[in-house]
């Protein structure tokens, strides 16, 4: 079994993390994102994975010389300009000759989901695609699914209003899919599998679904990706990871909860770290407060500052001492993406 991960876009909605670094290169419990995606495919008996590349290619490329990544094979499908979600898939499929049933997979989607599950349903069904589905609170915020009693798509509602929303059903961005599909792909333009190809099949009865309540965050904003972080440390998605990696240093007098260390950071003395993600290389300073909040890599937080509320710290940034901040993206100029 083969697999496609997009991995393409330029991750807006989480700068600043994002300015230097593809989404999916951002660790998670100091591992990159991307390998936390490719181990659900390798468990799923995927043996190859095309990532679908656009923003910072080299970031993947050079991370993984030898071609592998959690035991998976991958290949690199480059895109000569940003084609959407359809368009990307068929790209890449053309690009890796892939003729036969494979994977696509979100890739800052992190999931329990058993692949093995959804390919059953979708031999069984003969469908052309096989899509996965979670529960939300909200759905208006996702494509919405309808589905009949056997796992026939009955529609796809891209973002409807909340009050409007069939079901609380919503896409998870896990599909098994045929070669077939590719042809109904327009090419040389940008096409949306969610609005354009999805609704296509629903007509033709050639849609399913398979509902499962397993573990699922799409880590696409700093809520998110700091909720999924936490979620690791919790036990919530597998056995508890520890969040503290043994080259980073913690004074004696700090207090450190919750929290991921990477690699090389320093912890000052009477610091607290809460409920937060600090990258590589950072350094709290003495009495420094960071909490529910995520720190880059390089970042100086100096004596006696505060981040608090969810701010989002770029690489390299520095925070003068005693400085307070809530809710605060720097670089300010990043934007809310």
């Amino acid at each position: 079994m083969k697999a496609i991960v997009l991995v393409g876009g330029f991750g807006t909605r989480l700068r600043p993390l994002t300015l230097s670094t593809p989404k999916q290169m951002l660790p998670v419990v100091n591992r990159p994102m991307i390998e936390r995606v490719v181990e659900t495919l390798a468990k799923g008996g995927v043996t190859d994975a095309v990532l679908s590349l656009g923003y910072r290619p080299d970031a993947f490329i050079d991370y993984y010389p030898s071609g592998f990544c959690a035991g998976v094979r991958l290949h690199y499908a480059v895109e000569p300009e940003p084609l959407d979600t359809a368009g990307a898939i068929r790209f890449a499929a053309r690009h890796a000759k892939l003729d036969d049933t494979f994977v696509v997979l979100n890739g800052d989607v992190l999931t329990g989901l058993d692949l093995t599950q959804l390919i059953a349903l979708h031999r069984a069904r003969g469908a052309e695609a096989t899509i996965a589905l979670t529960p939300v609170e909200d759905p208006s915020r996702y494509g919405v699914v309808p589905t009949a009693d056997d796992g026939l798509v009955l529609g796809f509602i891209e973002k409807p209003p909340r009050d409007r929303a069939p079901t609380n059903w919503i896409n998870a961005g896990t599909y098994i899919v045929e070669p077939s599909v590719i042809d109904r792909i327009a090419d040389g333009r940008k096409v949306s599998i969610e609005r354009e190809t999805f609704p296509a099949l629903v007509r033709d009865c050639s849609l399913y679904a398979l509902q499962s309540y397993v573990y699922w965050v799409d880590a696409g904003t700093p809520a998110t990706y700091l909720e999924v972080n936490l979620d690791l440390l919790d036990g919530k998605h597998r056995a508890p990871e520890s969040g503290v990696d043994p080259r980073a240093s913690i004074a004696s007098t700090a207090k450190v909860l919750r929290s991921v260390i990477g690699s090389g950071t320093t912890i000052g003395p009477e610091a607290e770290v809460v409920d937060s993600v600090i990258m590589r290389g950072s350094r709290i300073g003495a009495g420094a407060v960071v909490r529910d909040s995520i720190v880059g890599a390089g970042v100086t937080v100096g004596t006696g500052a505060a981040l608090t509320a969810l701010c989002v710290i770029g690489d390299g940034q520095t925070i003068e001492a005693g400085v307070s901040l809530e809710g605060s993206r720097l670089p300010s100029s990043a934007g809310d993406g």
